[in-house]
């Protein structure tokens, strides 16, 4: 039995979000599964938040993969979001309502 390939990378770092935000574009052909980790850093306004994970077949046109997760809801806390079907390349999504922002670490978890 062969020892599965995983590999995590830092899409965003020390980023505050506001209005419309997306994370940078990952290429991920080679994985069978992902995870979205999210932490908040800082954060304002209280209202949940969701935000979905996108797929693209070249880093260019995007669509929503139908996976969700509602963003952390205070500083520290961690929320996940998780997909196994996705084409070459994944991102993570949303808009946050006027006034509100939050800073994030955004990790993507590979595995094959």
């Amino acid at each position: 039995m062969a020892l599965k390939r995983s590999y995590t990378a830092v899409v965003e770092r020390n980023v505050q979000w506001s209005g419309a935000f997306t994370t940078e574009p990952y290429e991920v052909a080679w994985a069978s599964e992902a995870i979205f980790f999210i932490r908040a850093l800082d954060m304002n306004g209280e209202r949940p938040i969701n935000a979905q994970v996108q797929i693209s077949p070249d880093g260019i046109h995007w669509v929503d993969e139908g996976t969700t997760c509602t963003l952390p809801q205070q500083p520290d806390e961690v929320a996940f979001c998780k997909v196994s079907h996705f084409g070459g390349w994944l991102r993570v999504s949303g808009t946050l309502p006027d006034n509100q922002t939050i800073t994030v670490i955004v990790y993507l978890t590979l595995k094959e």
